[in-house]
């Protein structure tokens, strides 16, 4: 359906790319992955077309469609939302434009008959009648209300359009899907009904994605983007980390028997085929996943961080008490009468449809904001550390390099200490000279968890904390807080980072709050709680 054959591509001197060939098949979703820089997003525009490669070719089957997820959110602005979706079948939506052109004209003569009876062909064969129908289904799955269709792109909020771009992608049965972060912006209800949209995808879908839950949930193959090659593994995320670990531990115990390998892999292999979801892709994956035999697993080039939170002290039984708090934000209650208290070994997901209810509710607990009415006490054997979602007056206009940067919340200042923390944090060399003001969103992120991780806290508070990281870092900081010993307040759009943690989830809603102690998928998958939920939300 679509394939590259010796594709390279280089700037400035650096090979992104060299001598790339990889066939794409339909009724497989390949999952692009890769350190931030590799050069992800840029192979979905060579394939799609806008960048060309410096040598090699990308062919795409004679007749088959492909449609890529725009990102210029304004491009459309002047267009009605219902049209921008339909324009995602560029040949289908001429043709309704023709048409409206001949029927709305007054002098209608026996040409404009003839064409528009040529046009109502190819309307119908295009499946024309179904279209607004069409459109407005994945509208409503994605979140957008039938009240916002008709309106004109330029109403709607950012996130809005990100949305109604991903079904104009979507829309008209495409062949070829290629989709640049099709989860960010959307919801836990739009993400959950766009996996099973790909899932029931008869044609070929690459992506690329931050979300591991979601690339587990549709992806048949990873496409890993490493030093200049692009290797095709079977499996989805967790079957390529996993793999790449198991190989990594092979190749270091050169000892082993070749048999005891083999017993291991097919161990590992069962384990994640028994464990494939329910999706119709799992059954050729299990088939796929059959098939693999030692020589397909190669371990992983890719650096993980290091992520480790170890208490100074061990927290008492008296953790948080919160009472009664409610707050408003530019005149709206955001918090209403929130109380709940917090155990030891808690580890809370702050969930609910309101991010500014969230981050109030962290900015009131470290003291940045008053509420309206009621109060909150930390235990006498508490100390906590916070990750804010906005870290900017760390980083901006602060001119200390990372060394010095780090120095001041560190109680041993040698150069060697500071240096190697960084270092295990990916700043080695000259990376850790760098000045903090330069950074990366990504390198501003991993500089806020070396602070946590030096404060020794037995309480740590993070409102999204995945947000810039790439998977390495975003997988090191998992299972560095599923490792870590205290308590854990957090606000996160991973779902899997949420469900893999969290150990009770309270629901900030307008009307109050749920709390349940129970893991993410319970919350969701639980009839009642979700029942509840609406009734609070609306």
């Amino acid at each position: 359906m679509l394939s590259t054959t010796n594709v390279s591509l280089s700037y400035g001197g650096r090979k992104l790319f060299e001598d790339v060939s990889i066939k794409f098949t339909p009724g497989n979703c390949y999952g692009v992955i890769g350190a931030n820089g590799a050069g992800k997003s840029t192979f979905l525009k060579i394939l799609s077309g806008e960048i060309e490669p410096n040598t090699g070719d990308v062919s795409l089957l004679t007749g088959a469609r492909l449609t890529v997820l725009k990102q210029d959110h304004f491009q459309f602005d002047e267009y009605e939302v219902l049209k921008t979706v339909i324009m995602g079948h560029q040949r289908l939506y001429e043709i309704m434009t023709e048409k409206d052109e001949i029927y709305a004209k007054e002098d209608f003569s026996d040409e404009d008959g003839i064409r528009a009876s040529e046009l109502e062909g190819e309307f119908a064969e295009l499946n024309g009648w179904e279209a607004e129908s069409e459109a407005a289904t994945l509208l409503m799955g994605l979140g957008i209300p039938v009240s916002e269709h008709y309106k004109t792109m330029s109403e709607l909020s950012g996130p809005e359009k990100v949305r109604v771009l991903l079904a104009q992608a979507l829309f008209g049965h495409p062949d070829v899907l290629l989709l640049d972060e099709p989860t960010n912006h959307l919801d836990m209800d739009s993400i959950e009904w766009l996996e099973e949209f790909l899932i029931n995808f008869e044609g070929t879908v690459i992506v690329v994605s931050h979300d591991r839950h979601f690339l587990n949930s549709v992806c048949t193959h990873m496409a890993d983007v490493d030093f200049g090659k692009i290797q095709l593994y079977v499996g989805n995320y967790d079957f390529w980390y996993e793999s790449s670990q198991l190989a990594l531990k092979m190749a270091k115990d050169q000892n082993k028997k070749k048999e005891e390998k083999i017993n291991e892999l097919q161990t590992f292999i069962a384990r994640f085929s028994s464990n494939a979801s329910k999706a119709k892709q799992a059954t050729s994956r299990k088939k796929l996943l059959d098939k693999i035999n030692l020589d397909d697993i190669k371990p992983s080039t890719r650096r993980y961080p290091f992520v480790g939170f170890k208490a100074e002290r061990e927290a008492g039984n008296d953790i948080l008490n919160v009472e009664n708090i409610s707050a408003t934000v530019d005149g709206i209650k955001v918090l209403n009468d929130v109380s709940f208290i917090v155990n030891k070994d808690d580890k809370i997901a702050i969930v609910g449809e309101s991010e500014i209810a969230k981050t109030t509710l962290f900015k009131v607990l470290m003291g940045e904001l008053e509420p309206d009415s009621g109060s909150f006490k930390f235990g006498i054997t508490i100390t906590n550390s916070y990750f804010p979602k906005d870290n900017s007056e760390f980083f901006n206009g602060v001119n200390l390099s990372l060394v010095d940067w780090l120095r001041q919340f560190s109680e041993d200042k040698t150069e060697s200490f500071v240096r190697g923390f960084l270092g295990r944090m990916l700043f080695s060399g000259e990376e850790a000279l760098k000045t903090a003001d330069v950074l990366s969103g990504g390198e501003k992120v991993r500089c806020m968890l070396s602070k946590m991780m030096l404060s020794g806290a037995n309480l740590l508070i993070l409102d999204e904390p995945t947000n810039h990281l790439d998977l390495e870092s975003i997988t090191a900081l998992n299972n560095g807080l599923i490792d870590f010993k205290g308590n854990v307040l957090f606000v996160s759009h991973d779902h899997q980072f949420i469900d893999t943690i969290a150990n009770r989830i309270i629901e900030i809603t307008p009307k109050g709050i749920i709390d349940r102690k129970m893991t993410f998928e319970e919350y969701n998958e639980s009839e009642e709680i979700q029942k509840l939920s609406k009734e609070m939300n609306s």
